[in-house]
């Protein structure tokens, strides 16, 4: 095991990490990415981007790399044609094992975060993107029919449904909708992250739903100090380690790598009491069963 890197992270799956190529500035590239996943002795990791689907890209690295659990997937944003159910047939046709709803496109993104200059979605000239923001949902908050296909595609594939950064009532209906196109992996992203916040609350409500939870480490890092990692193991502890998987959500090109990040994050919910058995549970387990591994 590389020093530089936490032991717990052998045979572990980090399911939420930005790479480029992206038009967004990224720390590494995916190659720089597996390299670090490879000294760690991880078993894999998630490939995410807002802009293009990643399975293709997965499959590449997984040619090279036959022993690593390399996956990719689709963001149902504006770039790949919103909430497409031609863009998700053909994400999971290429190997797709993760559908994300909007992300920088959905309207609870756009209304708040999109319209701040942050270091996180800047690039060299304005983006060609809508102002009007995406929903699932119509003005009666009924499910778009589109959103339905989307789910009985993700549920025939047996994949991840993730939540992007839909409202907190976007993903109560979301939940409810996936539950009966019998989806059977449902990720709530990042949910003490300020982009797309879920109160406590929710949370308890949605793990008894038997979904699982990202505890995700930018939500604690100086971009947004939305929650300190000792509130982050408080509510771990509250929520049990079985319905949650720790991310990073790393790759912006200003933090640290997302791997040494990941690193960091063990060793700072193991200070504040999450203990070793837990940390391998929302590093290693869940993230294989959601995969399928």
């Amino acid at each position: 095991m590389n020093k530089d890197f936490h032991p717990l992270l052998k045979g572990a799956i980090e399911l939420h990490v930005h790479s480029s190529p992206s038009i967004f500035p990224r720390k590494q590239t995916d190659w720089e990415l597996i390299e670090d996943v490879k000294k760690a002795e991880m078993a894999g990791v998630v490939l995410k981007s807002h802009e293009s689907q990643t399975a293709d890209r997965a499959s590449l690295i997984r040619e090279k790399e036959p022993g690593l659990h390399v996956y990719g997937g689709l963001v149902c944003n504006y770039f790949t044609g919103g909430l497409s159910q031609a863009a998700v047939d053909a994400a999971i046709r290429l190997g797709a094992k993760i559908i994300w709803m909007p992300t920088f496109s959905s309207d609870e993104h756009q209304r708040d975060f999109g319209k701040k200059k942050t270091r996180f979605f800047n690039s060299s000239r304005p983006l060609t993107h809508p102002s009007t923001g995406i929903t699932i949902w119509d003005e009666n908050k009924k499910i778009l029919p589109e959103v339905h296909e989307i789910l009985e595609l993700i549920a025939e594939a047996n994949i991840i449904l993730a939540t992007g950064h839909l409202s907190p009532e976007e993903v109560v209906a979301l939940v409810e909708a996936a539950k009966e196109r019998k989806v059977e992996k449902i990720l709530i992203q990042h949910s003490d992250l300020g982009i797309a916040r879920v109160p406590f609350s929710l949370e308890k409500e949605l793990v008894k739903q038997g979904c699982l939870l990202e505890k995700c480490y930018l939500a604690c890092s100086p971009d947004f100090q939305d929650i300190s990692v000792q509130q982050m193991a408080e509510s771990i502890r509250e929520l049990g380690a079985n319905s949650c998987v720790l991310v990073t959500d790393y790759g912006q090109k200003h933090n640290i790598p997302p791997i040494k990040a990941l690193s960091n994050f063990i060793d700072e919910l193991l200070v504040h009491g999450i203990n070793e058995n837990e940390i391998f549970t929302m590093v290693n387990q869940n993230p294989k069963q959601l995969l399928g591994i």
